[in-house]
């Protein structure tokens, strides 16, 4: 059956709607179909702290990359908090970035700040946090991604966002509001249990 099928389809949507606790769970009793919607939902993050915060060319991202999710395969039986896999996963992309900056320094100077990974902290904040928000995102009504994308992503004004979703002018900023309300629902939901400590 291809990815594309109704059925995968739901199955794919299905998977989206897991927390991140269900979904480890899934993968630690051998569901592939959970395994790639774990690599599909943090593949991104991966990738762009290796670029971004550790400034990595695009083949030693690539490596880190595939590495990190090798790795993670190999080792997710020893993630001791399932809801973690985040930060656990930042923790080795970060150690693996670090391990590449150091085997590349005796061919062009790295700065030591950087090998330890100081100047990625700002980075790797920012990247945490548009994860969250982009997760939140995923979880609120399909109307509410639209509109929220097309005022803050598009910097579309109300007019715009009127006429495109066939909708008085008047009622969008009400609109956007509630959207918000549920955006921030979501999100303190996210952030009410305790982080994990020793990742960073």
């Amino acid at each position: 059956m291809s990815r594309d099928s109704p059925g995968t389809r739901q199955n794919w949507l299905m998977a989206s709607t897991l927390s991140d606790r269900e979904l480890v769970a899934r993968c630690r009793a051998g569901d592939q179909q959970a395994w790639s919607e774990l690599v599909e939902r943090f593949s991104r993050y991966v990738y762009a702290i290796a670029v971004q915060a550790f400034r990595l060319p695009e083949p030693d991202a690539e490596d880190v990359f595939q590495e990190v999710f090798a790795r993670a395969y190999q080792h997710l039986d020893k993630l001791r908090d399932d809801s973690a896999v985040r930060p656990w996963l930042a923790q080795l992309t970060r150690r693996l970035c670090i391990d590449r900056l150091r085997a590349g320094a005796r061919e062009r100077p790295v700065a030591e700040e950087a090998l330890e990974g100081k100047v990625a902290d700002d980075t790797l904040a920012q990247l945490d946090e548009a994860l969250t928000v982009h997760e939140a995102l995923a979880a609120v009504p399909e109307h509410c991604r639209e509109i929220l994308d097309r005022f803050f992503a598009q910097d579309e004004s109300y007019k715009t966002i009127g006429q495109a979703l066939d909708l008085p002018s008047g009622t969008i900023a009400s609109r956007i509001s509630r959207c918000l309300t549920r955006l921030r629902e979501h999100l303190e939901g996210r952030s009410g249990g305790p982080r994990p400590s020793g990742d960073r």
